[in-house]
């Protein structure tokens, strides 16, 4: 056969990955074991779910490394807002073959925060910085398959979330009570040079190229089982200083992101307010269709707040019932209904705009 064959095949295959880039819109998720599907099953660390019962209520019900008992965040975004498959995990090598490189990627990593002090316990876990370094990969990866011009474009129209600064306050602040960050920081200096960093974040991040992102707030910190249990709380009563620290942060958060817009004379970040939904149905489970919010479905200890939820743990029979799956995390029920509130929210929750607008506004004009 001629070059002049091998060089039109190679062409008509350029162009339809280049015509399947432009009729889907991609989807990167940065942050941590909210949005981790699986990146960390590939690392050397003690910061994973990729054994049962995570992953009963998975399509395959098997783990997966995803920190729920079923979907998580990025899946049902995924699924029912983008009616596409969810990103790969970056780091999976599956990610490129066909055309999974063009769906996108998740970059995230379980441990990890704002801070490069936060998740040391957890040894080997993507860093942001170590997640954007990855992000310019791909972008590399991509230009190879579809040319840099067309690469750019599907980065800049892409919808991209982030999640990042529980661990921050779990996994270093309030560690232990001597933890160094604790001794340097009162309270609402730590939550102001949380949102000093995360600004340059996020900065760097619309320098790679995101124009549509989503930024979640952290939940009410101080009513997560992990904490009731740590502070001893004898009926269900959040804890105060985790709580406290959650409000300050997101009230913090929602001022930056509107800076930052105002910088860039661009909507470019969406603030989520998770800390006044998951108060939603936290205050009030029953109005929700849940049973309990301050019982963790797998665990031990009180509220099944203590250790990490393994074979060995409680397991509750239905998870539909439980606002939270295990000591930290959702159930995929819960995170519907976050999921719905990014879609479709108020102003209380959405900021400047929800999703929906949001879609609206980025849908090409005909």
């Amino acid at each position: 056969m001629s070059r002049i064959y091998f060089l039109t095949v190679a062409l008509v295959l350029l162009a339809r990955v280049a015509e399947a880039a432009a009729a889907v819109r991609a989807f990167f998720v940065f942050g941590d074991s909210l949005v981790d599907s699986g990146n960390n099953n590939f690392l050397a660390t003690s910061a994973r779910s990729n054994f049962p019962p995570y992953g009963v209520d998975y399509p395959t019900h098997r783990p997966t490394g995803r920190f729920s008992n079923g979907l998580n965040l990025p899946d049902i975004i995924s699924k029912s807002i983008l009616d596409t498959e969810p990103p790969l995990p970056y780091l999976n090598p599956q990610i490129t073959n066909g055309q999974n490189l063009m769906m996108g990627a998740n970059f995230a990593s379980a441990g990890i925060g704002i801070l490069n002090d936060t998740g040391l316990q957890f040894l080997n876990i993507l860093r942001i910085h170590q997640q954007f370094a990855l992000f310019q990969d791909y972008q590399t990866q991509l230009s190879k398959k579809i040319g840099r011009g067309r690469a750019q474009e599907l980065v800049s129209h892409a919808l991209v979330l982030v999640t990042l600064g529980g661990n921050d306050f779990v996994n270093n602040y309030f560690l232990t009570p001597f933890a160094p960050r604790r001794r340097q920081f009162t309270l609402p200096q730590y939550c102001r040079y949380l949102i000093s960093e995360y600004k340059k974040i996020l900065m760097k991040l619309h320098e790679l190229g995101a124009r549509r992102v989503i930024v979640t707030g952290t939940g009410p910190l101080g009513c997560i089982p992990a904490e009731l249990a740590l502070s001893g709380s004898p009926n269900g009563e959040c804890a105060p200083e985790p709580q406290q620290a959650s409000q300050i942060y997101n009230s913090l958060l929602v001022q930056m992101i509107q800076e930052l817009n105002n910088e860039l004379n661009s909507d470019v970040f969406i603030a989520s307010n998770a800390f006044d939904k998951n108060k939603d149905f936290i205050s009030n489970p029953k109005n929700f269709g849940f049973e309990t919010s301050n019982v963790a479905c797998c665990g031990q200890g009180p509220y099944n707040g203590l250790g990490t939820c393994n074979i060995f743990s409680n397991l509750c029979s239905d998870r539909s019932a439980f606002v939270f799956w295990d000591s930290y995390h959702p159930t995929e029920r819960a995170l519907r209904l976050i999921v719905q509130n990014i879609m479709t929210g108020s102003a209380k929750y959405m900021n400047p705009m929800n999703l929906s607008t949001a879609m609206a506004m980025d849908a090409p004009r005909t």
